[in-house]
């Protein structure tokens, strides 16, 4: 039988679509800069929506990292737990998104919604075609690791930064 995650920090979003990537670019980092505990799975969702069921299904726990349409504006953090996290993915800022919304329908409706849902995301500038996240996202794209990790640790995982994270952050600060 294969190990249950304790958590999975799943980042959603179409990398070909700007800001709409931010949530790879957050796992991307995460997974760069931080060692994460057996039990803590921090993976890549891209747009695969329906087939990320499983994941979602092995999970006690489950961070989704996402561009958010909200009434703030571009770079701003948004953070959602449980039952509020359900109608901020029906607000379609993609196609990906119906992807989103229709797995943790699917979840929810096969029993296997985990209690402790919770969104990180930030307020996308845009999601035009293009590789690059916008000024405005980029530069909150470390606040938003950073908010990911605190509230990681707070759940009681300890997300080791990685030896190689300190020298770059390092070398960049001299």
């Amino acid at each position: 039988m294969p190990c249950r995650n304790r958590l999975a920090i799943l980042g959603v979003g179409n990398v070909l679509c700007m800001d709409d990537g931010v949530g790879p670019a957050a796992v991307e980092r995460l997974s760069r800069d931080y060692s994460a505990p057996d039990g803590v799975a921090m993976l890549d969702g891209g747009t695969l929506g329906l087939s990320l069921l499983p994941i979602i299904e092995d999970s006690d726990r489950v961070l989704i990292v996402d561009a958010i349409r909200m009434d703030a504006p571009p770079g701003a953090l948004v953070f959602l737990q449980g039952d509020d996290v359900l109608p901020a993915v029906r607000l379609r800022l993609s196609v990906h998104q119906v992807g989103v919304a229709d797995l943790l329908d699917a979840a929810r409706m096969r029993g296997t919604l985990p209690a402790a849902l919770t969104l990180f995301g930030i307020v996308p500038a845009t999601i035009d075609l293009g590789w690059e996240l916008s000024p405005p996202v980029s530069q909150a794209l470390p606040r938003l690791v950073a908010a990911i990790v605190d509230h990681v640790r707070m759940l009681g995982f300890d997300l080791t930064r990685r030896r190689t994270a300190r020298a770059g952050a390092e070398l960049a600060l001299s």
